[in-house]
């Protein structure tokens, strides 16, 4: 299953590039951020780095893929992001680094998700957040 099967998300807004591990509890998925990313020319002109909010992005991303990929929900469910909580920022993402997000899903029902999930270079430690997403049907406009 291809990322673009079970995310509904397409560049430039797409911050997963793979699944590698897809369960009823625990979600493994990995985005390598380029230096081609629309954000990094003015995020900071000289110094770029992946904002924060596109880490716990990635990590919402990945946790809805991670969801689909296992079964867990539907392929036609669409998830909205309601609300971030605990969200921390330890280590700067630089231009292409390779970045793990392990997400745990703490409580899934037909209506909504909540995860939590941590996002690595290499071993260290660069965001965690816990969220919650509303589920409903997608439709095409």
């Amino acid at each position: 299953m291809t990322i673009q099967e079970v995310l509904p998300h397409r560049s430039p807004f797409l911050f997963v590039d793979d699944i590698q591990i897809a369960e009823q509890k625990k979600i493994v998925g990995y985005k390598r951020f380029t230096e081609d990313e629309f954000f990094f020319a003015g995020h900071f002109p000289g110094y770029p780095i992946v904002p924060g909010v596109l880490l716990i992005e990635a990590m919402a991303q990945c946790g809805g893929a991670g969801i689909r990929k296992a079964g867990i929900m539907e392929k036609t469910s669409i998830y909205f992001l309601v609300t971030v909580e605990k969200a921390k920022f330890r280590r700067q993402v630089l231009p292409n680094e390779q970045v793990r997000m392990e997400i745990t899903n703490l409580r899934v029902t037909p209506a909504m998700l909540k995860q939590q999930g941590k996002a690595y270079v290499g071993k260290e430690l660069a965001a965690e957040a816990t969220w919650m997403a509303l589920i409903k049907e997608e439709t095409k406009q």
